[in-house]
């Protein structure tokens, strides 16, 4: 499986594993159901919502690798 990166699209992030969805949501990204949300990457959509991209990849880079185990 590929590594979750912040210049990645959101819709794709989703597609990749549905169980990374309550961890954006987590972090306060309400708006993934939002069309605008499916063409936006991880990075902007971080910026608007004053979160630390980075942590948030690895957060869900974390998560892929537990899931994977």
């Amino acid at each position: 499986m590929q590594p979750i990166t912040k210049t990645m699209i959101i819709g794709d992030i989703l597609q990749i594993n549905r169980g990374l969805i309550p961890i954006l949501l987590d972090c306060g990204m309400h708006c993934l159901g939002c069309p605008s949300s499916q063409m936006e990457s991880l990075e902007d959509a971080c910026m608007v919502h004053g979160i630390n991209a980075d942590a948030l990849v690895d957060q869900l880079n974390q998560y892929l690798s537990e899931a994977e185990a």
